[in-house]
């Protein structure tokens, strides 16, 4: 098994650390980070010294970990590349039921990336291939199974963090799409058969007055379809409690998992390059607001709930009686760039909730998601560089799959099952290269305006 050189990284790792000349020294938790990325938006977004200040930082408890330097060189059976949910449960993994030393490269913080700072939804998704082209690609068979996946990979964290004491503040059962439009009334009533009848998946369609009864009042719904696998919780709180269990393993690095999403180094290693496409999402929380403003409103439910546009907003009450609302759109990542995405979420906070349209802003921030050119999630080897793997393209919804899927990846990395059985086709192959990958973020100018069109039509 041939070993793999890194460049100089920091990283996070157990006890038990051995010297090796080809890898670098381990510290007990985590060192900073130096290596080229290359960077599709402004510097400021891939600042790895600068903590995030939103409010998942700021109502976490700390880590708990000393930070130290790195330096010199160690010895480990796998190294991790990435500590976020995939990199941390496929190390948690190979220590805990193979037994593997394993250590966890990181750049920043642990959860500096989409890990600490995404919306807290806990729900299936992670895939921007609609199912019809994806059983017309894949079969029936394995687009079925990527679907019952979906749903186990939102049962393996809630496990996880009853197993493991984690309090991650988690809220609601199942998940609401509402109409923005009324054309998408019958999209909805077209999907909720879809899902019936090709995975035997029910859900509950309300209409705009149920919807108004049941606590979902706002402007511009116009129907609704709750699904019932998903749930809310503080992803911050959820990644330092899985860090805090990873911690706990063993460390000795054949093997090398590359779980950056879309803060990937494109050169580490150069296969990587065009494939992936970070793109940026915003968020807004704002302070606590009181019971009678929000029965003034009519919104009283903690659902995780999302839009049907293309350019989706997505939303959720927060325990503390925070409204968390998040959306998609722009591709400035200049601290001037992401001020004006804040000040065009919250005017559309403001729009669809004219009742809270008082209630201030305590929190914004934003960050970087990863989509692939073949809009699907990827968890397996690069078939041209022995022991090396990847697992990444989450499409803005990796809380759930990432965290199942990097698991079910170690067992496949150290050999107790194989890639075919642990994981479906649908995200066994490797994304192809963009077309002129240097134009990427143009494309998504073209797409943004292309879906804003759409959006506002229909």
């Amino acid at each position: 098994m041939n070993e793999k050189k890194l460049p100089n990284m920091g990283l996070l790792c157990g006890t038990h650390i051995r010297s090796c000349k080809h890898f670098p020294r381990l510290t007990f938790h985590m060192a900073a980070v130096r290596f080229r990325i290359m960077r599709l938006y402004h510097s400021s977004a891939f600042d790895f010294s600068k903590t995030v200040a939103s409010y998942w930082q700021a109502s976490a408890d700390p880590l708990g970990r000393d930070v130290h330097a790195l330096d010199g060189a160690l010895e480990a059976d796998v190294a991790v590349i990435g500590g976020g949910y995939a990199g941390l449960h496929a190390a948690l993994q190979l220590t805990r039921a193979h037994g593997l030393r394993v250590c966890v490269l990181e750049a920043g913080d642990i959860g500096w990336g989409a890990s600490g700072r995404n919306g807290g939804f806990c729900c299936p998704g992670s895939t921007k291939m609609p199912y019809s082209e994806m059983i017309s690609r894949f079969g029936r068979d394995e687009t079925k199974r990527f679907h019952k996946m979906q749903r186990a990979a939102v049962d393996f964290v809630g496990g996880f963090l009853q197993a493991n004491t984690i309090n991650a503040d988690r809220t609601g059962e199942g998940e609401l799409e509402v109409a923005h439009s009324a054309p998408r009334i019958e999209d909805l009533k077209q999907e909720q058969a879809f899902l019936r009848e090709t995975f035997g998946e029910e859900s509950t369609f309300l209409t705009r007055e149920e919807m108004i009864e049941q606590g979902y009042e706002a402007t511009g719904f116009h129907a609704g379809l709750r699904t019932h696998v998903c749930f809310g919780l503080h992803p911050l709180k959820y990644v330092r409690g899985l860090a805090r269990a990873a911690t706990q393993g063993q460390v000795r690095a054949r093997q090398v998992l590359i779980a950056t999403n879309g803060y990937t180094d494109e050169t580490l290693p150069r296969q990587l390059g065009g494939r992936l496409l970070p793109a940026l999402t915003r968020i807004i929380v704002t302070r606590p607001i009181s019971d009678n403003e929000l029965k003034n409103q009519g919104w009283l439910n903690t659902e995780p709930t999302f839009d049907t546009r293309k350019l989706l907003h997505y939303f959720r009450l927060l325990p503390d009686n925070r409204f968390l609302f998040g959306g998609r759109g722009g591709t400035d990542a200049s601290p001037e760039g992401m001020a004006a995405i804040a000040k065009s979420l919250r005017g559309t906070f403001e729009t669809i909730y004219p009742k809270l349209a008082h209630v201030e802003t305590d929190y914004s921030w934003g960050g970087l998601v990863c989509l692939t050119s073949s809009r699907l999630p990827f968890a397996g080897p690069f078939q041209d560089m022995e022991n090396v793997w990847g697992a990444f393209g989450w499409h803005g919804n990796g809380v759930a799959m990432a965290s199942y899927a990097a698991s079910r990846l170690a067992d496949v990395m150290a050999g107790s099952v194989s890639h075919e059985k642990a994981l479906p086709g649908v995200m066994r192959t490797l994304p192809g290269r963009f077309m002129l990958p240097q134009l990427r973020v143009g494309y998504l100018k073209v797409a943004y305006i292309g879906y804003g069109l759409k959006d506002n039509w229909r």
